[in-house]
């Protein structure tokens, strides 16, 4: 059995404390003025009963009638004070049944007894319990309810600077707490203003590193295209042979890696389009499988149209086949399954850090490649608003499922329903 998650809160916790604390406390000072009331009360007793009990001796002595209350083994007596008195020794006794207070000395071989009524003494101390519970529960409640408030305006904070945290983590780096008390010099910081202040100042920090770095990676990247267009350009005058075809090939990687650097880059600055339409993604992925020329295999379970951009869908989708390709082994096979799309290899799967943490640029776990395919891939699949996850296929080998967004409310799936093509 475990507890609800609420009970987990701070506000939860803090609560307990508090009520645990003002009952301990209120028991407490409870305790201490019960006792000392009720020591006070009895001791007025006995000595208006000690007091009574000496008159009572003088009468006895002096062979006068005995006052009220007074007599020579009375009814009621209690039985150890009884036996006390004929010891030789004058004593007291508190009962509480009656309620009244006795005092008893000997007198020839009996016991002299005296009682004095102790009904209002009870009632006092019966009606300071109950003020000690009401004023207790009342201080308990009220202490409560301040408590609680205090406590649900830091956690609110809290709350908040966790939600920031949350968002900067999924890539909103414009996000800030913004704390009112972290804009004022003058005004004390407390220890949430301090965490929020340390989150922006955080924040910021790595937004403008970040900027940094895609602005880096976007110079550079248009930078290289002008010469490496004329190199292109004149590896296309060489002479035929291995030479100019090793040039060639060279030139064209260089050339899609900058292309793949430039993509990544309008990538992290959020600056895509999407251009939307309804296509059907059956022949859409034969004709990614077509225009890569690989042998894969194209299995359409289920049939389905998306609204979606379709060049970034067959950027994403050709990125797989050829990553799958690249590293894998045959056969290669392209599922689509409704909205689903899967591309599947034979090889040794995924590295263990993609599947933890997704793809990392220039890092491709030391079988070739720079690692962008899969980076473009996850871009793009963000953008169309898609679902892209790596796993480890059941049998062995690498497993890329596509989610897509569904289609329009009343656009029929399957291969009767029309083909809008962009």
């Amino acid at each position: 059995m475990r507890a609800p998650a609420w009970t987990a809160s701070l506000t939860w916790k803090s609560g307990c404390f508090i009520v645990v604390m003002c009952c301990a406390l209120a028991a407490a000072l409870g305790v201490l003025v019960h006792v000392e009331v009720t020591r006070q009360t009895v001791a007025t007793a006995r000595e208006k009963a000690l007091d009574k009990l000496r008159n009572v001796v003088l009468a006895y002595e002096a062979g006068e009638p005995l006052p009220p209350g007074a007599g020579l083994d009375p009814p009621g007596l209690p039985l150890p004070l009884r036996r006390l008195a004929l010891t030789g020794r004058r004593a007291t006794m508190l009962d509480e049944d009656r309620p009244v207070m006795w005092a008893a000395a000997p007198a020839d071989g009996k016991a002299l007894a005296a009682y004095v009524d102790h009904a209002q003494g009870a009632r006092t101390i019966s009606g300071l319990d109950k003020a000690i519970i009401g004023s207790s529960v009342l201080a308990i409640g009220g202490t409560l309810l301040l408590g609680a408030f205090a406590v649900t305006r830091v956690t609110r904070r809290l709350h908040q600077t966790a939600t920031v945290a949350r968002r900067i983590t999924q890539g909103d780096l414009d996000a800030r707490v913004d704390d009112p008390r972290t804009k004022d010099p003058a005004r004390h910081q407390d220890e949430v203003a301090t965490v929020a202040a340390a989150l922006d100042t955080m924040a910021g920090t790595l937004q403008a590193k970040l900027l940094r770095e895609q602005r880096f990676t976007a110079d550079v990247a248009h930078e290289l295209r002008t010469p490496l267009t004329g190199l292109q350009a004149a590896s296309e005058l060489l002479p035929e042979g291995r030479a100019t075809q090793m040039v060639r090939e060279r030139v064209r990687t260089m050339r899609g890696l900058t292309e793949d650097l430039l993509e990544i880059s309008r990538l992290d600055t959020g600056s895509e389009v999407v251009e939307s339409d309804l296509h059907q993604l059956g022949p859409l992925a034969r004709r990614v499988v077509r225009a890569s020329g690989t042998d894969t295999e194209v299995a359409v379970v289920r049939d389905a149209h998306v609204e979606t951009d379709r060049r970034r869908l067959e950027r994403v989708l050709g990125n797989l086949v050829a990553n799958a390709h690249r590293h894998g082994r045959a056969p290669v096979v392209l599922t689509v399954d409704g909205p689903v799309v899967t591309v599947r290899d034979h090889g040794d799967g995924f590295p263990d850090y993609l599947l933890d943490h997704g793809p990392e640029r220039f890092r491709s776990g030391g079988s070739g490649g720079h690692g962008l395919g899969l980076t473009i891939a996850v871009g793009q699949a963000e953008v169309l608003g898609a679902r892209l996850e790596f796993r480890t296929a059941e049998g062995g080998g690498a497993l890329a499922v596509l989610t897509l967004p569904k289609a329009p409310p009343g656009v029929p799936d399957g291969p009767g329903a029309p083909d809008v093509r962009g």
